[in-house]
């Protein structure tokens, strides 16, 4: 109450946002399996998913099909959207991410359902994620990659000495 109040100039300065502000989301599509969890989780399923299997012929002579699903269709209705993040936090793909941007209004509700084109444009303003704590200790998975290679090492020095 003692400080003098400041109006933001907002459509002529851009305001300054936190490094991780929830605007909107972004799909990085390659990453994404059509394991519909999302779509599941969402409590306003607000996520629509269309997809359809293809054959994948043999990586090797002799080996079988396969069959996976191809993304055809990844659309989110921000009208219904209440961001809660939960499609981003079960995806175990990381095909979700957060995205800054705000400035996505529309005249007419029913254009607020944005396609994987414009998600996958958000996708590329996503800010990258904060660096790690020096002090952590290291996850495990590193540790025992780091062990294994050392002993490869270790194993590989004494052939060498021999010839």
């Amino acid at each position: 109450m003692t400080k003098k109040t400041v109006t933001e100039q907002y459509p002529d300065v851009q305001p300054d946002l936190p490094p991780r502000t929830r605007g909107v989301i972004g799909l990085f599509e390659e990453n994404c399996t059509v394991c519909m969890l999302c779509a599941r989780e969402c409590p306003d399923w607000c996520i629509y998913i269309d997809s359809h299997k293809e054959t994948v012929p043999p990586a090797a002579p002799g080996g079988r099909e396969r069959s996976r699903n191809v993304l055809d269709r990844f659309a989110i209705d921000f009208s219904l959207c209440m961001y809660c993040g939960i499609c981003i936090e079960v995806c175990p793909f990381d095909a979700l991410f957060w995205s800054p941007e705000f400035e996505y209004a529309e005249t007419d509700i029913r254009d607020l359902t944005h396609e994987r084109d414009k998600l996958r444009e958000w996708m590329w303003t996503v800010p990258a994620p904060p660096a790690l704590d020096p002090a952590a200790e290291e996850p495990k998975e590193i540790a025992a990659a780091r062990k294994t290679a050392e002993k490869l090492a270790a194993q590989a020095e004494p052939q060498e000495g021999d010839s």
